[in-house]
């Protein structure tokens, strides 16, 4: 059951629109990730759930009650941020201790929650140690600990993981995702970084330009993009314009790159996205791309290319076993339509 609801919230500051009419629920237990480039109305979204900002118009509603009349630190929720907070004057018991005590909490209580957390967090034996003297890692892993201690109704992570390193994010993401999921922690996790989303969410918002361009499960969303922003944002950038025309009940659409079998009842201009990881280094499918291979740089598990189809660059993913051809050659790649080739209408 929605636990959260977010109802037709606007927000302007002077003349920048912040947040555009955004709605959406939130289920009891459940990881939403808020997905958008900088500026786009995620953190000022987050700033009006937690009460510290007013929305011009709309409601933010728990269990069917608004809380506009609840003050931040009444409303039961976690906030943590990018820059970890924490006080440098107090060791890590202190920390973590913090808001257990402002809620006066018995001290046995207290010494219990807090041992238990920074068991959570992986930092059993971390309660002495000076907070300056951590890494950035354990520091964020105190401030998490810190965070979830009060028991909040709602966690709320803001760029959490922003101001580390790619294999300190990626080992965290994971851990945080274990944790959230071993409390039955409902959360929101704002980021801008589509791999923290698909690796921690049960479902992702995607926002552009202060409104939703997309709700759905993180395979949903990389599966099928519904709009053009949303498969740039996923860095989908195969986008050919063409003409779709329906004659004697044969559905095409005419490209630079050729013509493509299309389902669907539109005619007119459209784009077409060309889905980089749906290509297969053959010559075997009914629709057959060919062009000059430019470029390739390898990525670990992967490979990436770049071909050039009637002088227009297109890129593909392949497994790094994949042999590929020596460069400035002639190369065929196979599609399948109903997987590689998607159509975004023009409006």
């Amino acid at each position: 059951m929605s636990i959260l609801s977010i109802t037709d919230l606007y927000k302007s500051f002077g003349k920048n629109v912040a947040l555009d009419g955004i709605s959406f629920d939130v289920d009891e237990g459940e990881i939403v990730a808020l997905l958008g480039p900088s500026g786009c109305g995620k953190s000022t979204l987050l700033s009006i759930i937690a009460g510290l900002i007013l929305p011009d118009q709309g409601d933010v509603l728990w269990n069917g009650k608004s809380l506009k009349d609840i003050p931040p630190h009444k409303r039961e929720f976690g906030l943590m941020f990018q820059d970890y907070a924490l006080f440098p004057h107090m060791n890590v018991y202190a920390n973590v201790a913090f808001g257990l005590k402002m809620a006066n909490m018995d001290a046995d209580k207290i010494s219990s929650q807090v041992n238990e957390m920074l068991t959570l967090v992986g930092l059993p034996n971390f309660s002495k140690r000076d907070v300056n003297t951590l890494s950035g890692g354990e520091q964020q892993r105190i401030a998490l600990a810190r965070a979830l201690a009060p028991q909040p109704r709602l966690l709320m992570l803001d760029e959490p993981l922003g101001s580390l390193d790619r294999n300190m994010r990626e080992k965290l993401v994971i851990d945080l995702h274990h944790i959230l999921r071993q409390l039955h922690q409902t959360a929101i996790y704002v980021t801008h970084d589509q791999e923290e989303a698909f690796s921690i969410a049960d479902r992702i918002i995607v926002i552009n330009a202060g409104h939703i361009e997309q709700v759905g499960s993180p395979k949903d969303i990389y599966s099928d993009p519904a709009s053009i922003f949303v498969a740039r944002f996923l860095e989908m950038t195969n986008f050919v314009p063409g003409v779709i025309q329906n004659r004697d009940g044969v559905c095409q659409a005419i490209t630079p790159i050729g013509n493509f079998p299309i389902q669907t009842a539109f005619d007119g201009d459209v784009k077409l996205l060309i889905r980089p990881d749906m290509a297969r280094l053959d010559d075997l499918s009914p629709i057959i791309l060919r062009g000059t291979f430019k470029e390739v740089s390898f990525r670990g598990s992967s490979q990436r290319i770049s071909l050039m189809v009637n002088q227009i660059p297109l890129v593909f993913e392949f497994n790094s076993q994949v042999a590929l051809p020596k460069l400035g050659t002639e190369i065929s790649l196979s599609l399948d339509p109903l997987l590689a080739i998607k159509v975004y209408t023009i409006q």
